[in-house]
């Protein structure tokens, strides 16, 4: 394994689009709030985006970097089967695809796949009965949440068509015995997703510790959540948020615009 790190990686702005760029910094971003937040797993998840304009290329974290080192320039670009299609002096994790390139290949619409193994999330995927409507962030989840049964490691190609059946046009996907998945059509629309999923499990594993009978919301309420989110966040999703998450990374370090 490359022994390089991220100071003796040059900028590739000048190397890439635009478009490309933007992406590999907003990505780079996410993985450095992944990292913020505490939802990461070493180097054992995670975060994938689609290259703006090209078919079937996408950008993932080097394997090795912990998600606090990720850069925009130490991005990997790969292809669909996880393979390496650049000169990047970092591997990557083709295993680590498997998941990521079910869900890009049938979701069209989702520019990035969010995965995480955070504690909380694991506890709730450990349980049979799942997200519970027990919290605000909880009845957003339910409102598009799919469950995929463990089925060991995600090494196996043939679980590919299982798992985008159970994640179908939902945004949340939670992976029994595993952790969780979000999708969006942007990485800020993904990373917000994912901050309302832990959040959701993080109150469930709380409630229950108390001791107390839980209150439910009820299903009616569940089934206007979409509507609701759209008019609090003014239908801006994850733009709302995006601007001021990137300023409150750039006031820790900056270094991941680089």
């Amino acid at each position: 394994m490359s022994t390089l790190n991220t100071l003796s990686i040059p900028s590739i702005q000048h190397r890439v689009s635009a478009e490309e760029w933007q992406t590999r910094v907003d990505l780079a971003a996410c993985y450095r709030l992944v990292a913020h937040f505490g939802w990461s797993d070493l180097v054992f998840t995670h975060i994938t985006a689609r290259v703006p304009g090209v078919q079937d290329q996408f950008l993932i974290n080097p394997y090795g970097l912990m998600f606090e080192e990720v850069t925009a320039s130490s991005l990997v670009k790969i292809g669909v089967a996880g393979e390496k299609l650049d000169d990047s002096p970092f591997p990557v994790n083709p295993a680590g695809f498997v998941i990521h390139s079910a869900v890009h290949s049938a979701r069209h619409d989702a520019q990035c796949v969010l995965h995480v193994h955070s504690l909380n999330g694991v506890a709730v995927s450990a349980q049979r009965d799942g997200v519970l409507p027990i919290s605000q962030q909880s009845m957003f989840v339910l409102a598009s949440l799919g469950y995929h049964d463990y089925e060991g490691v995600a090494l196996n190609e043939e679980e590919k068509p299982r798992l985008t059946a159970d994640l179908g046009t939902k945004t949340f996907l939670m992976l029994r015995n595993h952790g969780l998945l979000t999708v969006g059509p942007s990485i800020a629309d993904a990373f917000l997703a994912m901050y309302i999923f832990e959040a959701a499990c993080n109150i469930q594993v709380r409630a229950q510790s108390g001791g107390a009978g839980l209150s439910f919301i009820p299903q009616q309420m569940i089934a206007g959540a979409r509507a609701q989110a759209a008019a609090a966040t003014h239908s801006l999703g994850g733009k709302l948020v995006w601007p001021g998450l990137l300023r409150m990374l750039d006031r820790l370090d900056s270094s991941y615009a680089t």
